[in-house]
């Protein structure tokens, strides 16, 4: 580990031709390409697979264990796309200077919450009344950037300390609980408690991803970004990656078979050998344990490390969405939900049914019968997929036209 930690803070003096004879990573794009395309899979099971509407996919007592690695496989997703804003806010001010990203972060996480609230909740609830919000990913995202904007005046070593205790020691936090629907409960849930909160007035909103963790992994990545400066050698920067990976799965199989911390829900001896596995992996995301954390980007800087390469015909189209995250998100959100709702109607309910917050609810009666097997969400998965791949192929070619004159683009 000491060669890990002497290159994030004092990078070989080593040119690295990979990285300074192209303006974008490609590894990083690649990688956030792949999870972009491996969260619509959760999504499309959110809206068309039956059993959404009945239990949850991680309830082992219940759950096929095709379904829950259905679900389960979808966890990359977003600590993966946090730790890779992080890297993409260093390379941004190694850039432009430490004021620039500052400014950048603060305005684009902004732009972010609005988004969330304005653009993405209207897309999952179609609800036009604005009297539910879901603050999830985006909203996380635009949170942790604000953040960050203050915390990138910090040197590297403070923010990988800040970095370190929220990501591990977080779960400290476990045992305390506020409820109810008070000032003092909506701030614990935006630090730590996943919580939903409903008035008597109608108005109602779920803040889903409870920032504290997330707050950490962006730091993380931004610490990380250095292993991207051009004095850092290729061989350095895969070893360095190889390092972290390998260590956060070990860490992350230690500390889950010692189940004592990590995670507020320990794993438990199940009916059948692979069940305990599968309860062993079944680790919490709301908010996202110690466990969730390595168990999630310890693949993920494994990926970064093989392929820092040219990308080909395979890799070239899945980058494509990599490049335009933002656009490929929006728009797979408001085409599944439609999808859904024609699907409710033919299966003969209302289409009232498939709007405003329904299909947040496990329980909603009104969708009991609704939906379809495994089979037919990998198919609307794919083929939503590949619809998409044109638009944001032309998107991303305008934008890479177009963003040195037009600086908005780079919110998008």
């Amino acid at each position: 580990m000491a060669s890990a930690s002497a290159t994030l803070t004092n990078p070989a003096a080593q040119a690295s031709p990979s990285i300074t004879r192209r303006q974008r990573i490609e590894s990083i794009d690649l990688l956030r390409g792949v999870v972009m395309i491996i969260m619509a899979l959760d999504h499309a099971r959110d809206y068309f697979n039956g059993s959404a509407y009945l239990y949850d996919p991680t309830d082992l007592t219940q759950a096929s264990p095709a379904l829950f690695l259905t679900r389960w496989i979808t966890h990359y997703c977003a600590p993966i796309f946090m730790l890779l804003a992080g890297i993409a806010a260093w390379l941004y001010g190694n850039k432009n200077g430490r004021k620039a990203v500052s400014f950048f972060l603060f305005t684009r996480g902004s732009w972010l919450i609005f988004c969330e609230l304005f653009i993405v909740t209207v897309g999952w609830t179609f609800n036009l009344h604005f009297t539910f919000y879901i603050l999830q990913v985006i909203w996380a995202f635009g949170v942790a950037m604000v953040a960050l904007s203050a915390l990138v005046y910090l040197g590297r070593p403070a923010l990988l300390v800040i970095a370190a205790i929220l990501i591990a020691g977080h779960n400290l936090l476990d045992g305390i609980h506020a409820t109810g629907n008070s000032l003092t409960t909506v701030g614990w849930a935006f630090l730590h408690q996943f919580t939903f909160f409903s008035y008597n007035n109608g108005f109602a909103f779920v803040i889903g991803y409870p920032i504290l963790p997330w707050l950490g992994i962006i730091s993380l990545g931004y610490c990380l970004g250095s292993l991207y400066a051009p004095t850092v050698a290729p061989h350095r920067r895969k070893r360095t990656l190889r390092i972290l990976g390998f260590g956060a799965i070990a860490a992350f199989i230690l500390i889950r078979a010692i189940n004592i911390y990590g995670d507020p829900v320990p794993w438990t001896t199940q009916r059948t050998p692979l069940y305990t596995f599968l309860s062993f992996l079944n680790v919490t995301k709301y908010p996202p344990s110690l466990d969730y954390i390595l168990m999630t980007l310890g693949p993920g800087l494994l990926f970064l490390a093989v392929a820092e390469k040219p990308l080909n015909k395979l890799t070239a189209p899945i980058a494509v969405f990599g490049r335009v995250p933002f656009f490929y998100y929006i728009l797979h959100i408001y085409i599944f939900h439609t999808l859904a709702v024609l699907a409710a109607m033919l299966q003969g309910h209302p289409a009232s049914d498939m709007t405003n917050f329904t299909n947040w609810v496990t329980s909603n009666p009104k969708l009991r019968g609704y939906g379809f097997d495994l089979g037919v969400v990998y198919a609307v998965w794919i083929a939503v997929v590949l619809a998409l791949y044109p638009l944001c192929k032309r998107f991303d070619a305008y934008k890479r036209a177009n963003q040195a004159q037009k600086k908005w683009l780079s919110y998008l």
